[in-house]
Parts: structure tokens; sequence; C-alpha cells
């Protein structure tokens, strides 16, 4: 498993209680849930690499 980078993110309180609410939702942690919705907005543009992975879902 690739090590993952660390960084602060600001966001408006509004957003943060919005995607908290949604993580909760989805029985995620607010930073999992913000990744999947990084990771998808990456997939949709066309940015982000395919996975070599059988079998391996990205947006679980």
């Amino acid at each position: 498993m690739a090590e993952k980078k660390r960084f602060l993110l600001r966001v408006d309180q509004e957003i943060y209680d919005s995607i908290e609410k949604w993580a909760e939702d989805e029985f995620r942690s607010v930073n999992a849930q913000i990744e999947i919705i990084i990771k998808k907005a990456l997939k949709d543009s066309g940015r982000l690499k395919k996975s070599k992975k059988p079998g391996r879902k990205d947006e679980e």
C-alpha cells in the first residue's frame, strides 16, 4: 500500500458540516469521504490513472 500524504485543508464550516453528514450517512470518516470525493472528481476529469490492482474498487 502506498504511503498517504498528509496536508492541511481549510474549508468553510458549512462545507465541513455537509461533508460530515454525508460521511455519517455512508458510515465513513470525514477524511475517507473527502478522499472519495476527490478521487471521483479526478476520475471524472480523466486526471486519475487507472489502478493496476485487479478486483480493486476505487470507491469503497
